[in-house]
């Protein structure tokens, strides 16, 4: 499952619906989520994404402290 956290709200997709894959680059998962919301792969340069051990990925704004 892939959770997406964009202006705001949280999205889950099954990677099959994204055609994201084992091993992909973070570059190569965010261009495929951009694709998904049909925006630029620009909107989210600076999101994170975290690997979970369950194999979940989780896509969100980079946090910022202080």
């Amino acid at each position: 499952m892939v959770h997406v956290r964009f202006e705001g709200r949280s999205y889950d997709i099954p990677e099959t619906q994204l055609g994201v894959a084992t091993g992909m680059s973070d570059s190569s998962v965010k261009e495929r989520v951009a694709q998904h919301f049909d925006l630029s792969r620009d909107r989210l340069a600076s999101y994170v994404v975290d690997r979970r051990p369950s194999g979940d990925l989780i896509i969100r704004p980079e946090a910022v402290y202080g």
